[in-house]
């Protein structure tokens, strides 16, 4: 594939891009909350950095923390040693 190809299948799909950066920050941001709000700052930096379109953001959430979905809008996140 081209330049110009790729350019053209990207103006041609950009309401997937824009979902998929949507679907990014939705999960970037919960995931840095929690970090944050836990003092955990090498996770914070982890998610800071790299973008991974919410693979690694699901996994410190559900599967780290042990998160159920209600759990991931609640204001007062229980601490966790740091």
């Amino acid at each position: 594939m081209t330049n110009q190809e790729l350019i053209v299948w990207m103006q041609t799909h950009e309401s997937l891009f824009f979902l998929l950066a949507i679907w990014s920050l939705f999960w970037a941001g919960l995931a840095l909350w929690h970090s944050a709000k836990r003092g955990q700052n090498w996770w914070f930096m982890i998610f800071l950095i790299f973008h991974t379109v919410g693979i690694l953001e699901n996994i410190y959430l559900f599967g780290v923390l042990k998160l159920k979905w209600s759990d991931l809008f609640k204001k007062n996140a229980p601490e966790e040693n740091k």
